[in-house]
C-alpha cells in the first residue's frame, strides 16, 4: 500500500495574534520554522523517501514543506521538488479573514455550515474537496509515498473522514506541523491513520 504523510504547516504570526487566515496568509515564525525543520527531522529519521510532495499553494504551507524537504536533502535522501496542489488550501473563511478570531459567530476549526451565509466554505464541502485531492494525488503517485502539507481546519476535516477506519487514537490534537501518517488502498480509494505525531517543541 501506499503511505500518505500529512503535515499541517509551521506556526504563523497570525496564529500568535489568534487572527482568521484561510485564504489570506502569514508568514511563519521562528518557533514555526523550528517545528517545520523538527517534522522534517522526523520524516528523515524514519528514511522516508517520497515520491512526491504537495502543498497548498499558500505561502505558509509552502515554507513548511521546503524546510521540511530541505531537512529530508540534508538526511541524504533524494527527494523531489515540491509542487503545488490547489485543493490542499484551507478552508475560506469569507469576510472573517484577517480580522480577529473572536470575531468568528461559530467555531473555528470546525464551523459545520456556519460559514456558507457569510460567503464561507462549510464543512461538507472541506471534507469533499480534500478528501477528493489526496486521493487524486495518492492515485497519481502509483504506489510511493506523498507528502502533502496543508492547513490546520483542512486537516481536521480530512481526519474526521476517515476515523472509522483509523488504527491509532483519533482524539489527538492537531498542533503546528502534526503529522498523520495513513495507509491508502488505492483499490478501495480508502486511508487508514496509522498514526498522528506532534512536534513539541
Amino acid at each position: 500500500m501506499a503511505t500518505l504523510y500529512l503535515l499541517r504547516h509551521g506556526q504563523t504570526e497570525f496564529n500568535l495574534q489568534h487572527r482568521v487566515q484561510g485564504h489570506c496568509d502569514s508568514p511563519l515564525t521562528e518557533l514555526g520554522v523550528r517545528q517545520a525543520h523538527a517534522a522534517g527531522t522526523w520524516l528523515a529519521a524514519r528514511h522516508v523517501r517520497f515520491e512526491r510532495i504537495f502543498s497548498s499553494p499558500l505561502g505558509r504551507a509552502l515554507a513548511t514543506a521546503e524546510v521540511a524537504r530541505g531537512e529530508l536533502l540534508a538526511a541524504g535522501l533524494p527527494e523531489p521538488e515540491v509542487e503545488t496542489a490547489e485543493g490542499l488550501v484551507e478552508r475560506s473563511y469569507g469576510p472573517f479573514e484577517g480580522g480577529p478570531a473572536a470575531d468568528v459567530p461559530t467555531e473555528l476549526w470546525d464551523p459545520g455550515e456556519a460559514l456558507v451565509p457569510y460567503g464561507g466554505e462549510g464543512s461538507v464541502a472541506l471534507r469533499r474537496r480534500i478528501v477528493a485531492t489526496l486521493s487524486d494525488l495518492m492515485l497519481a503517485s502509483g504506489s510511493g509515498n506523498v507528502l502533502a502539507v496543508s492547513h490546520g481546519s483542512a486537516t481536521l476535516q480530512f481526519k474526521r473522514a476517515w476515523e472509522h477506519l483509523a488504527r491509532c487514537p483519533q482524539d489527538v490534537r492537531l498542533g503546528n506541523c502534526c503529522v498523520l501518517v495513513y495507509e491508502f488502498d488505492c483499490s478501495s480509494r480508502q486511508f487508514s491513520c496509522e498514526e498522528i505525531v506532534n512536534q513539541d517543541l
